[in-house]
């Protein structure tokens, strides 16, 4: 591994701005952002139960371009405990393309993690301490749940039993996964101090029984709150295998949250590379419309390029109608250059690549990045430099509509559905979440490995919303997602 001052080094970041944790990670201790490098988003097609290999691809084409002398850096986001010791493992890449130290990464690397967990739960604390001692604030629904960075389906439901709480002495609660806190997606979305201290303020954390919201700030929690993320905030740097730098900051998950790193970090790198490589969660469908319509509105950023991962499994899987839905919602639905990396697996039949490759409507370039890093996927970032092109995104939907037009926007647009519903507590909630949630964006909560829902192709059936007034959005709940995972019957050891 290289140490990380060289690291550093290869983008110019000075060593005073680093806190380094051991010879090989340290955070990047400088908000001051002066983005200007080219940003490449990679993303996939509608994924298979063990994913498609978007963080190893990133990774090698990072080093590609290292190898093709260009000033480069990555930007992903940190692995969740859950999934590395559930199905899918680790997210620091594979093979001869890794983020290392790998171990220290999957696990508790920093701490930012924890310290998510910790602010999330303190505040969950706070709220019923203050219901116990009297609730002068007179909360009756409490909106924010606790969360634990593990796959407890457990947890999915608990009881709460609320002594001071007048006329509702038990409450039903839920746990999420960490990824899906509110105070992840605020982490990831602030600019800098004061905007994270103004997001945790406007935390929506209940209503009282006149129905108004109560907030984060009304329980003067957030100083405390603050201190606990003092450290979070800033962005973690490490290295490739090949000795490319990698800001590595938040790990939202996309089928449940946003599905990116955070602002910060992509900032950062872009201030520092000439070419940035970043990665958004699961398919095009949920990573790459939430990198564009949240993250890219909220930060005030464009990509010049998207990289779209394809494997012959995928392919065989969902069918090549699914490969042209995306590359129409990459190219024509937000207005993006776009390049198909075909990542290659051991035992693919080379006649049915090339086969793929005379059909596709955009260019394609084979890779290796497990087999070979960025050897491996040279051929891909020459294909990419040469599709570059700075090109003004196109949203799926505006702020000035309504939740339910934001939601058929994007459900026609991204998914191909031909009819929405919201039903249940959704269908209740509507009329009242437009007027708290206008001008908010929507972060679709649904099934990664179907374009709209796995029981029913046509349908997108929204059946709950949760309000995030930190993070400035509204969760649309639909199929049968659920925001804490459980294990397979075979966990990892």
């Amino acid at each position: 591994m290289v140490e990380i001052k060289d690291v550093a080094k290869k983008i110019g970041v000075k060593e005073d701005d680093l806190e380094c944790y051991g010879r090989y990670m340290a955070k990047v201790k400088d908000l001051h952002f002066s983005p200007k490098g080219h940003l490449i988003l990679v993303t996939a097609i509608t994924p298979t139960r063990f994913g498609e290999g978007k963080t190893t691809v990133s990774i090698g084409l990072a080093d590609a371009l290292a190898r093709l002398h260009r000033r480069v850096a990555v930007a992903l986001r940190e692995p969740s405990l859950g999934p590395t010791f559930g199905m899918k493992g680790g997210a620091t890449g594979g093979g001869r393309a890794t983020m290392e130290p790998a171990d220290e990464i999957n696990l508790h690397f920093t701490g930012d993690m924890h310290a998510v967990t910790t602010a999330n739960n303190l505040l969950c604390a706070n709220i019923d301490n203050h219901i116990y001692y009297g609730n002068a604030l007179d909360i009756q629904k409490v909106y924010f749940p606790r969360c634990l960075d593990l796959n407890d389906r457990a947890l999915r439901e608990i009881t709460i039993n609320e002594e001071k709480l007048k006329n509702n002495r038990v409450r039903k609660e839920h746990f999420v996964i960490t990824p899906a806190s509110e105070i992840m997606a605020i982490l990831c979305l602030a600019e800098n101090e004061d905007d994270l201290r103004e997001r945790l303020s406007n935390i929506a954390i209940g209503e009282n029984s006149a129905g108004e919201v109560v907030y984060a700030r009304q329980l003067n929690i957030v100083n405390s709150l603050m201190k606990i993320l003092k450290n979070a905030i800033y962005p973690n740097l490490v290295g490739t295998a090949e000795g490319t730098p990698c800001f590595v900051h938040g790990g939202p998950f996309a089928n449940i949250a946003q599905g990116t790193n955070s602002v910060i970090a992509t900032k950062t790198a872009l201030t520092y590379a000439d070419y940035v490589v970043t990665e958004a969660g699961f398919g095009a469908d949920l990573g790459a419309e939430k990198f564009f319509d949240v993250m890219m509105r909220e930060a005030n950023l464009d990509a010049d390029a998207v990289v779209l991962v394809v494997t012959m499994k995928a392919l065989k899987e969902n069918g090549l109608e699914n490969f042209e839905k995306h590359i129409d919602t990459i190219t024509n639905v937000f207005n993006k250059s776009c390049v198909v990396a075909i990542n290659h697996f051991e035992g693919d039949d080379d006649a049915e690549i090339e086969e793929f490759i005379k059909h596709s409507p955009v260019p394609c370039a084979v890779c290796y990045p497990f087999e070979r890093g960025g050897e491996g996927c040279e051929k891909l970032a020459s294909v990419l430099l040469a599709n570059i092109k700075k090109k003004p995104l196109h949203f799926a939907y505006p702020l000035t509509s309504t939740i339910k037009e934001k939601v058929e926007s994007v459900a026609h647009k991204v998914y191909g559905a031909q009819k929405v519903e919201f039903v249940g507590e959704a269908k209740d909630k509507l009329e009242r979440y437009e007027r708290l949630a206008s001008g908010f964006e929507v972060v679709i909560a649904k099934s990664q490995y179907a374009l709209v829902d796995e029981t029913e192709s046509e349908t997108l059936k929204v059946f709950d919303l949760e309000l995030k007034t930190g993070a400035r959005f509204v969760v649309c709940k639909c199929g049968k997602i659920n925001l804490m995972p459980g294990l397979p019957k075979v966990p990892r050891e």
